[in-house]
């Protein structure tokens, strides 16, 4: 059941860290959860794929993508090598460490359903996993925890300050952000704690809102400044910290979704350097500080990185990029099959662009979303494709992408 907008948004601030975005089941921090952990990251804005993993093989890269073709592997401003005349951009060092040690795996010419340039309509189609905008109004992952067994019951948070569409539906899942305000007295929670004890709705979130804010006091992550940290790419380690922490404390969650915003470059994108580098140099070091922060639970984590649309193909009048179609979509972590490309590549020639202008989406992405659910989760295909994905039977899981 899908409660009301105002229902799903209202709000209880507890120990002045948390926003909770709720839904019918209250989070209890994944009592019967199992230890596989999921994390979905969104780069907001409409990452350049092309930039991320430059196919510089490509006979057709250089003359396509102009000043912002990338060097080839050993030059200065190289990109680091991959395989097949691939290579990611020289600011992700940590996603190539992790290819090398077979943790990353790459989609690199993937796209949701949706085939038009807005933001906003993008957005809508990549979390609820529909064939069209508006086309659900709760999102797969939510859908996703609903569909595991009772004894597999698994919970979500969201390190943002309201729950994301992709987490919305029946599912237990939560929301918490660093806040500004003062801590709540002990005795200001407990009269709280009375006045909704009898609430079906309001108690239980409450409860869970204590319970996810102890865990972050605990770990310190109430002390965040809450000035420069959820802003910018200097802000995605410190969110990436905060998710860490709570999906490995004792009793957390097992999956988490984390929004970085910043990627919608149309002007001045830049090559090996400029704004474009710094938001993927702060893509890696908040991969780096998740996969720091997880420790022993990261052999068992598997971390997707994937945005709305991409960008086209060659560099537009002000040095940037315009909305595109194809993007790029990264797999790592320690129960993912790395060191490999997943899905098909169109190549750069002029017949093969999408529209003349973007790269040709050859993926789905949600071929990706299904490898990690079936693979990862256990959720069979027909679970997949009647109740997560329904809008999605002609898709299917991408093999050998997850450990099993």
């Amino acid at each position: 059941m899908t409660l009301p907008l105002m229902t799903r948004r209202a709000a209880l601030m507890a120990g002045g860290a948390l926003f909770l975005a709720g839904s019918a089941g209250a989070l209890t921090l994944s009592r019967q959860a199992g230890d596989r952990k999921f994390v979905l990251v969104i780069l907001r804005g409409a990452l350049d794929g092309l930039a991320a993993v430059a196919p510089f093989g490509d006979a057709h890269y250089r003359a396509a993508r102009g000043k912002l073709a990338l060097a080839p592997p050993g030059e200065a401003g190289g990109v680091l090598p991959l395989a097949e005349g691939f290579g990611l951009h020289p600011d992700l060092a940590f996603l190539h460490q992790q290819w090398t040690g077979g943790e990353l795996a790459i989609v690199p010419a993937c796209a949701s359903p949706y085939r038009e340039r807005s933001h906003f309509d993008a957005q809508d189609v990549l979390e609820t996993g529909a064939a069209e905008v508006f086309g659900a109004s709760d999102g797969w992952l939510g859908r996703a925890l609903t569909a595991l067994p009772p004894e597999l019951k698994r919970e979500a948070v969201a390190i943002s300050g309201s729950l994301p569409l992709v987490l919305r539906g029946s599912a237990s899942a939560t929301s918490w952000a660093p806040s500004l305000a003062p801590s709540a007295s002990e005795d200001t929670l407990s009269r709280l704690m009375d006045l909704y004890a009898g609430d079906s709705l309001l108690g239980p979130a409450l409860a869970s809102a204590i319970e996810t804010n102890a865990i972050a006091s605990a770990s310190g992550m109430d002390g965040m400044d809450g000035k420069g940290r959820r802003n910018g790419p200097g802000a995605y380690k410190g969110l990436a910290e905060a998710a860490a922490r709570l999906l490995s404390a004792e009793g957390g969650p097992a999956a988490a979704v984390l929004s970085f915003d910043g990627w919608d470059t149309h002007a001045n994108q830049g090559a090996a350097n400029g704004q474009l580098a710094l938001r993927l140099a702060g893509l890696d070091a908040a991969m780096r500080a998740l996969r720091d922060g997880l420790g022993a639970h990261w052999s068992k984590t598997v971390v997707a990185v994937v945005t709305e649309f991409g960008r086209t193909v060659a560099e537009n009048g002000t040095g940037g990029t315009d909305h595109g179609t194809g993007s790029a979509a990264f797999l790592l972590g320690g129960a993912v099959s790395g060191g490999k490309f997943g899905g098909d590549w169109p190549g750069l020639a002029p017949k093969a662009l999408f529209e003349g202008r973007d790269l040709a989406p050859a993926t789905d992405i949600r071929s990706v979303f299904m490898a990690v659910l079936q693979d990862h989760w256990g959720l069979d295909r027909d679970t997949l494709s009647r109740t997560v994905f329904p809008d999605g039977t002609g898709v299917r899981p991408i093999s050998g992408l997850i450990r099993t």
